[in-house]
Protein backbone atom coordinates (compact mmCIF):
# COMPACT_ATOMS: atom_id res chain seq x y z
CA UNK A 1 0.00 0.00 0.00
CA UNK A 2 2.80 2.44 0.88
CA UNK A 3 4.44 1.73 -2.48
CA UNK A 4 1.19 2.55 -4.26
CA UNK A 5 0.91 5.83 -2.36
CA UNK A 6 4.50 6.75 -3.21
CA UNK A 7 3.80 6.04 -6.89
CA UNK A 8 0.69 8.18 -6.82
CA UNK A 9 2.57 11.01 -5.08
CA UNK A 10 5.36 10.73 -7.64
CA UNK A 11 2.95 10.95 -10.57
CA UNK A 12 1.13 13.85 -8.94
CA UNK A 13 4.45 15.63 -8.59
CA UNK A 14 5.26 15.10 -12.24
CA UNK A 15 1.83 16.33 -13.30
CA UNK A 16 2.06 19.40 -11.08
CA UNK A 17 5.63 20.35 -11.96
CA UNK A 18 5.42 19.70 -15.68
CA UNK A 19 1.98 21.25 -16.11
CA UNK A 20 3.08 24.59 -14.72
CA UNK A 21 5.85 25.12 -17.26
CA UNK A 22 3.59 26.76 -19.78
CA UNK A 23 5.68 27.62 -22.72
CA UNK A 24 8.90 25.57 -23.22
CA UNK A 25 10.73 25.93 -23.43
CA UNK A 26 7.70 26.41 -23.84
CA UNK A 27 6.97 24.92 -21.69
CA UNK A 28 3.63 23.75 -20.48
CA UNK A 29 0.41 25.70 -20.19
CA UNK A 30 -1.90 26.31 -17.27
CA UNK A 31 -4.81 24.41 -18.78
CA UNK A 32 -6.27 22.69 -21.80
CA UNK A 33 -7.44 24.89 -24.64
CA UNK A 34 -11.14 25.15 -25.51
CA UNK A 35 -12.51 22.65 -27.98
CA UNK A 36 -11.58 23.54 -31.52
CA UNK A 37 -8.90 26.05 -30.53
CA UNK A 38 -6.07 24.00 -31.96
CA UNK A 39 -5.61 21.11 -34.33
CA UNK A 40 -6.58 17.78 -32.67
CA UNK A 41 -3.79 15.37 -31.80
CA UNK A 42 -2.93 12.80 -34.41
CA UNK A 43 -0.11 10.50 -35.48
CA UNK A 44 3.36 11.98 -35.14
CA UNK A 45 4.43 13.49 -38.47
CA UNK A 46 7.21 11.70 -40.31
CA UNK A 47 9.35 14.84 -40.35
CA UNK A 48 9.84 17.23 -37.45
CA UNK A 49 9.54 20.98 -37.75
CA UNK A 50 12.81 22.76 -38.40
CA UNK A 51 14.23 26.26 -38.50
CA UNK A 52 17.23 26.73 -40.77
CA UNK A 53 17.73 22.97 -40.80
CA UNK A 54 17.64 22.40 -37.03
CA UNK A 55 14.79 20.71 -35.18
CA UNK A 56 13.81 19.32 -31.81
CA UNK A 57 15.77 16.78 -29.77
CA UNK A 58 15.62 13.51 -31.77
CA UNK A 59 16.33 11.42 -28.67
CA UNK A 60 13.65 12.95 -26.44
CA UNK A 61 10.86 10.64 -25.32
CA UNK A 62 8.51 13.49 -24.45
CA UNK A 63 7.47 15.40 -27.57
CA UNK A 64 4.41 16.95 -29.18
CA UNK A 65 3.49 18.92 -32.28
CA UNK A 66 0.44 21.15 -32.84
CA UNK A 67 -0.77 23.89 -35.14
CA UNK A 68 -3.50 26.52 -35.45
CA UNK A 69 -4.76 28.88 -38.13
CA UNK A 70 -4.65 32.52 -37.00
CA UNK A 71 -6.70 35.10 -38.88
CA UNK A 72 -4.34 38.01 -38.28
CA UNK A 73 -1.44 39.67 -40.11
CA UNK A 74 1.85 37.80 -39.92
CA UNK A 75 3.56 40.91 -38.57
CA UNK A 76 1.13 40.97 -35.61
CA UNK A 77 1.71 37.32 -34.76
CA UNK A 78 5.48 37.65 -35.15
CA UNK A 79 5.63 40.68 -32.86
CA UNK A 80 3.63 38.94 -30.13
CA UNK A 81 5.83 35.87 -30.25
CA UNK A 82 9.17 37.67 -30.36
CA UNK A 83 8.41 40.50 -27.93
CA UNK A 84 9.13 38.18 -25.01
CA UNK A 85 9.18 40.90 -22.35
CA UNK A 86 5.45 41.36 -22.92
CA UNK A 87 4.52 37.67 -22.70
CA UNK A 88 3.00 38.17 -19.20
CA UNK A 89 0.44 40.55 -20.74
CA UNK A 90 -1.21 37.78 -22.73
CA UNK A 91 -0.02 34.54 -21.10
CA UNK A 92 -1.17 34.33 -17.47
CA UNK A 93 1.24 31.50 -16.46
CA UNK A 94 4.24 33.74 -17.24
CA UNK A 95 4.87 35.81 -14.11
CA UNK A 96 7.95 37.65 -15.38
CA UNK A 97 10.06 37.87 -18.53
CA UNK A 98 13.22 39.80 -19.33
CA UNK A 99 15.57 40.02 -22.27
CA UNK A 100 19.23 39.39 -21.54
CA UNK A 101 20.28 41.34 -24.61
CA UNK A 102 18.86 44.23 -26.64
CA UNK A 103 17.37 44.81 -30.06
CA UNK A 104 15.27 42.52 -32.25
CA UNK A 105 15.22 38.85 -31.32
CA UNK A 106 17.98 37.08 -33.26
CA UNK A 107 20.24 34.00 -33.05
CA UNK A 108 22.14 34.23 -29.78
CA UNK A 109 19.45 36.29 -28.05
CA UNK A 110 18.58 35.06 -24.56
CA UNK A 111 15.70 35.72 -22.23
CA UNK A 112 14.83 34.68 -18.68
CA UNK A 113 11.29 34.14 -17.47
CA UNK A 114 9.53 32.61 -14.49
CA UNK A 115 6.43 30.61 -13.65
CA UNK A 116 5.16 29.39 -10.25
CA UNK A 117 5.09 25.74 -9.22
CA UNK A 118 2.28 24.51 -6.93
CA UNK A 119 3.16 22.23 -3.98
CA UNK A 120 4.97 19.11 -5.21
CA UNK A 121 7.39 16.43 -3.90
CA UNK A 122 10.40 18.63 -4.72
CA UNK A 123 11.24 21.79 -2.74
CA UNK A 124 10.61 23.93 -5.85
CA UNK A 125 7.97 26.65 -5.59
CA UNK A 126 8.83 28.26 -8.92
CA UNK A 127 10.75 27.69 -12.13
CA UNK A 128 13.29 30.00 -13.72
CA UNK A 129 13.68 29.41 -17.45
CA UNK A 130 16.57 30.69 -19.52
CA UNK A 131 15.94 30.36 -23.25
CA UNK A 132 18.48 30.98 -25.98
CA UNK A 133 17.52 31.51 -29.62
CA UNK A 134 19.56 29.14 -31.78
CA UNK A 135 17.99 29.72 -35.21
CA UNK A 136 15.64 32.38 -36.56
CA UNK A 137 14.33 33.45 -39.96
CA UNK A 138 12.33 36.70 -39.89
CA UNK A 139 8.57 36.12 -40.21
CA UNK A 140 9.23 32.41 -40.84
CA UNK A 141 10.62 30.38 -37.94
CA UNK A 142 12.25 30.39 -34.51
CA UNK A 143 14.07 27.68 -32.56
CA UNK A 144 15.19 28.12 -28.96
CA UNK A 145 16.55 25.84 -26.26
CA UNK A 146 17.21 26.06 -22.57
CA UNK A 147 16.68 24.72 -19.05
CA UNK A 148 13.82 25.22 -16.62
CA UNK A 149 15.16 24.93 -13.10
CA UNK A 150 13.75 24.96 -9.59
CA UNK A 151 15.01 23.56 -6.32
CA UNK A 152 15.20 19.80 -6.95
CA UNK A 153 13.63 20.10 -10.41
CA UNK A 154 15.18 20.33 -13.88
CA UNK A 155 13.72 20.14 -17.40
CA UNK A 156 15.56 20.69 -20.69
CA UNK A 157 13.49 21.78 -23.67
CA UNK A 158 13.85 22.43 -27.39
CA UNK A 159 11.08 24.44 -29.06
CA UNK A 160 10.53 25.13 -32.77
CA UNK A 161 7.97 27.50 -34.27
CA UNK A 162 6.98 27.85 -37.96
CA UNK A 163 4.79 30.62 -39.41
CA UNK A 164 3.29 30.06 -42.87
CA UNK A 165 0.99 32.49 -44.67
CA UNK A 166 -1.91 30.62 -46.21
CA UNK A 167 -5.50 31.10 -47.29
CA UNK A 168 -7.42 32.51 -44.35
CA UNK A 169 -4.48 33.73 -42.35
CA UNK A 170 -1.25 32.33 -40.93
CA UNK A 171 -0.68 28.70 -40.02
CA UNK A 172 1.30 28.64 -36.77
CA UNK A 173 2.99 25.27 -36.16
CA UNK A 174 4.97 24.33 -33.10
CA UNK A 175 6.89 21.30 -31.90
CA UNK A 176 8.61 20.79 -28.57
CA UNK A 177 10.62 18.14 -26.75
CA UNK A 178 11.37 17.79 -23.04
CA UNK A 179 14.00 15.73 -21.25
CA UNK A 180 14.78 15.39 -17.56
CA UNK A 181 14.40 12.94 -14.68
CA UNK A 182 10.93 14.13 -13.68
CA UNK A 183 9.33 14.02 -17.14
CA UNK A 184 11.14 10.85 -18.17
CA UNK A 185 9.64 9.04 -15.18
CA UNK A 186 6.15 9.12 -16.71
CA UNK A 187 6.36 9.80 -20.45
CA UNK A 188 2.62 9.38 -21.28
CA UNK A 189 1.57 11.85 -18.58
CA UNK A 190 4.31 14.33 -19.46
CA UNK A 191 3.40 14.11 -23.15
CA UNK A 192 -0.29 14.66 -22.47
CA UNK A 193 0.51 17.71 -20.38
CA UNK A 194 2.88 19.04 -23.01
CA UNK A 195 0.04 18.71 -25.52
CA UNK A 196 -2.27 20.75 -23.31
CA UNK A 197 0.39 23.38 -22.77
CA UNK A 198 1.20 23.85 -26.44
CA UNK A 199 -2.45 24.00 -27.45
CA UNK A 200 -3.14 26.50 -24.67
CA UNK A 201 -0.26 28.68 -25.90
CA UNK A 202 -1.56 28.51 -29.47
CA UNK A 203 -5.05 29.44 -28.32
CA UNK A 204 -3.75 32.47 -26.39
CA UNK A 205 -1.64 33.54 -29.35
CA UNK A 206 -4.60 33.21 -31.72
CA UNK A 207 -6.98 35.10 -29.43
CA UNK A 208 -4.52 37.93 -28.80
CA UNK A 209 -3.36 38.26 -32.41
CA UNK A 210 -6.87 38.25 -33.82
CA UNK A 211 -7.91 40.82 -31.25
CA UNK A 212 -5.10 43.12 -32.36
CA UNK A 213 -5.19 42.20 -36.03
CA UNK A 214 -8.07 44.50 -36.88
CA UNK A 215 -5.99 47.49 -35.81
CA UNK A 216 -2.99 46.31 -37.83
CA UNK A 217 -4.83 46.03 -41.11
CA UNK A 218 -5.89 43.11 -43.33
CA UNK A 219 -4.08 39.80 -43.33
Amino acid sequence: MSGTRRTRRSRTGIQTAVFTVPLVLALLGAGASPAGAAAPPGPRPAASLTCRGAGVDPGARVRYRAEILVNAPLRTIWKLQTDVEHWPAWQAPVTSAERLDHGPLRPGSAFRWTTPVPPNPTPATGLEITSTVRQLRHHSCIRWTGPATGEGLHIDGVHVWNFTETRGGVLVSTEETHTGPQVDTDVPTATALLRRGLESWLHDLKATAEGRGAADGPV
